[in-house]
């Protein structure tokens, strides 16, 4: 079956939720200092770990655990459960729209798969649908997708099945149709594998050799992913009456 449809997360694979400035700032309102580089690092060894660990019981204290775990570990001294929430409290002081920056290949990526006439789609762990419409706006690519499901509005958060789920539902697309693109191995490309949907992890830091689930290294390989897929639904259908 060809692909109709190319589902995305989006922090960490269209945009850059990154914001080490403000974390900073707020970590410091805490008498937490924090340094950049330590910050960075630890950002990203703690969202592996997290990846990889049984999901939580539900996305506040998935988040709470995350900022506990990145704080202690850049800062190097212990932080409790009471910081982190302080530190989350913190971020959403801010009246200011999130703007995050868009990832150097994602507009390319959208504008190829466009104009193949795939169907696109948002399936995110966010706050809510209008904040991820929001950030998708401000990055000026909100126009590319038919839905976009958030785990805020769903209630149910990624690697829960239902949220692909829903989403498929509401494109009226088949799992075997749709292809997922994510930054998380297990969170994004093995959770949408496990609902019957095509799958690529997103390791902009690896090196692309990954077949478990199959690994990118760049968004501009997407395009180049659903040709290869629609060529051999193409192939398997022209294979079968010679079969017969």
């Amino acid at each position: 079956m060809r692909i109709r449809a190319v589902l995305f997360d989006l922090g960490g694979t269209l945009v850059d939720e990154r914001d080490f400035g403000r974390w900073i700032e707020v970590a410091r309102r805490l008498s937490l200092e924090l340094e950049g580089e330590s910050l960075a690092h630890a950002y990203g060894e703690v969202q592996v770990e997290l990846d990889r660990a049984p999901p939580p019981p539900d996305e506040e204290t998935g988040l709470r655990e995350f900022w506990k775990r990145v704080l202690a570990q850049s800062s190097g001294r212990p932080v409790d459960a009471v910081t982190a929430e302080r530190f989350l409290a913190g971020l959403r002081e801010s009246t200011l729209p999130q703007t995050h920056p868009l990832f150097s290949d994602a507009r390319r990526c959208l504008e190829e798969l466009q104009a193949r006439r795939k169907r696109l789609a948002i399936v995110s762990n966010s706050s809510s649908e209008a904040s991820a419409r929001s950030i998708l706006h401000r990055a000026g690519i909100l126009d590319f997708f038919e839905r976009i499901v958030s785990s805020g509005t769903e209630r149910v958060a990624k690697p829960n099945p239902e949220i692909f789920l829903r989403a498929l539902a509401r494109l009226g697309v088949p799992a075997e149709a749709s292809l997922y693109v994510g930054n998380l191995e297990h969170t994004d490309a093995r959770a949408a594998r496990a609902v019957g949907m095509h799958s690529v992890w997103l390791h902009r830091d690896g090196t692309g050799f990954g077949d478990d689930p199959p690994e990118i290294t760049s968004l501009l390989e997407v395009p180049l992913v659903v040709r290869r897929l629609d060529g051999s639904a193409t192939g398997s259908a022209r294979a079968g009456p010679e079969h017969r």
